[in-house]
C-alpha cells in the first residue's frame, strides 16, 4: 500500500526479518513510499516489500 513511509533502512530491514525472512538485501525506498528489495522465506528467494503501515508482502 503507497503512503509516507517512516522507516528508515534498518527498521524496515529488522521489520521483514521479524516475519521470518533472512538474506535481506537490496532495499530501496521507490517513489510510492514502499521498501522493495529481496530475501529469502522457506528456502526460497523473491521480492519482498514493506508498506508505510509495516505490511511485509
Amino acid at each position: 500500500m503507497a503512503g509516507a513511509n517512516s522507516f528508515t533502512e534498518a527498521q524496515a530491514k529488522s521489520r521483514i526479518e521479524s516475519k521470518g525472512y533472512t538474506n535481506v538485501s537490496g532495499l530501496k525506498k521507490d517513489d510510492s513510499g514502499i521498501w522493495r528489495g529481496t530475501a529469502t522465506l522457506n528456502g526460497r528467494t523473491g521480492p519482498v516489500s514493506l508498506d508505510y503501515q509495516g505490511n511485509v508482502n
